[in-house]
């Protein structure tokens, strides 16, 4: 007889986030140790105490796990604990190594366990980046937004108004470079010589300077520099141009976000004037043209889909729907 672990977290205390939650995890230990119903003996959840709305082992049962006994307890409201977490123990008569589960947010509570990144490259506007931003607050896991880090770079180049973005001009600033990202109530600040530039880099002159300044040697070796080390501390998500082909090329799950043109400049056109911008659709559509040739046809390391990268087209597919689609080909590859 052997004992396996296993927990995961729920957004919210409903039945139906239970439900969904028990249901998968429950799923997950079985088949990466190879459980058939029948080899398992008994499972013991226990639920924080901010769970209330159903037992984890009902929810078992209704995921059709209806072999074992199951058991549920409630832990003690502990100050600092994390919040809305199911954790199990299965008792199961099995001859395969054990593997221990633990998804979602209580992936971080087995720090004994490896490390993973999530690599989302793709052009501008194809939803990359709010895919990332949802799938690591699904996994409790850090998001950094790879993007922002170019576009501060180009607004260093505009404070100094540098003439002409290349390499003799723009080394300099990378060198002396004062860039740090930090994390504040679940979001991530660019720091530039210590202003928060967060909301400034998001302008459309500077998405544009961000596409050229990108393309610079001097510039990108700087950038992933900074991004290897941060994705070497911790899970992370990271979305770009060449995470999955160049920055991290051992990512252990990699995606290529596309759409059709018209769609991400209707995306971006919406984003900007949600935000005040007085912007032309016609002519978001052309610079986002002219962004994906720029990124492209770059000598260095330029926009493409790694080999090993599952293609996602985004074009006629809501956000839910590329989130669970990802989700699925994760759970397919743990």
């Amino acid at each position: 007889m052997k004992a396996i672990r296993g927990a995961t977290t729920v957004e919210q205390d409903t039945p139906q986030e239970i439900r969904s939650a028990v249901g998968e995890l429950l799923t997950q230990i079985c088949r990466q140790n190879r459980l058939s119903e029948e080899e398992i003996l008994c499972i013991l959840f226990s639920n924080t105490a901010d769970i209330r709305s159903l037992y984890p082992a009902k929810a078992a049962r209704e995921a059709g796990f209806t072999h074992p006994a199951l058991y549920s307890s409630a832990e003690p409201d502990i100050e600092g604990a994390l919040p809305h977490c199911l954790r199990v123990l299965i008792f199961a008569e099995t001859q395969e190594p054990v593997r221990h589960v633990y998804l979602r947010g209580a992936a971080n509570l087995r720090k004994d366990l490896k490390k993973y990144s999530v690599a989302l490259d793709g052009p501008a506007g194809s939803g990359k980046s709010t895919v990332a931003k949802l799938l690591a607050a699904a996994h409790n896991i850090l998001y950094l937004d790879t993007g922002a880090m170019y576009r501060a770079c180009a607004l260093k180049a505009m404070k100094e108004r540098v003439s002409k973005i290349e390499e003799k001009t723009v080394l300099p600033l990378m060198q002396s470079l004062d860039l740090r990202i930090e994390y504040r109530d679940g979001k991530q600040h660019t720091i530039l010589d210590g202003e928060d530039v967060s909301e400034t880099i998001r302008r459309p002159e500077v998405s544009m300077a961000a596409s050229e300044i990108s393309a610079l040697k001097c510039v990108r070796e700087k950038m992933v520099e900074m991004q290897r080390r941060i994705a070497s501390e911790q899970s992370c998500v990271l979305d770009g141009r060449d995470i999955g082909s160049f920055v991290l090329p051992q990512a252990e799950f990699k995606f290529y976000i596309t759409a059709r043109s018209d769609v991400r400049a209707r995306r971006r056109y919406d984003e900007l004037k949600a935000k005040g911008f007085d912007v032309d659709l016609a002519q978001l559509q052309r610079e986002i043209e002219q962004r994906d040739e720029n990124d492209s046809k770059r000598t260095f390391a330029p926009l493409r889909r790694a080999e090993d990268a599952v293609l996602v087209d985004t074009s006629e597919m809501t956000i839910d729907e590329v989130l669970s689609y990802i989700e699925k080909k994760i759970q397919e590859k743990v």
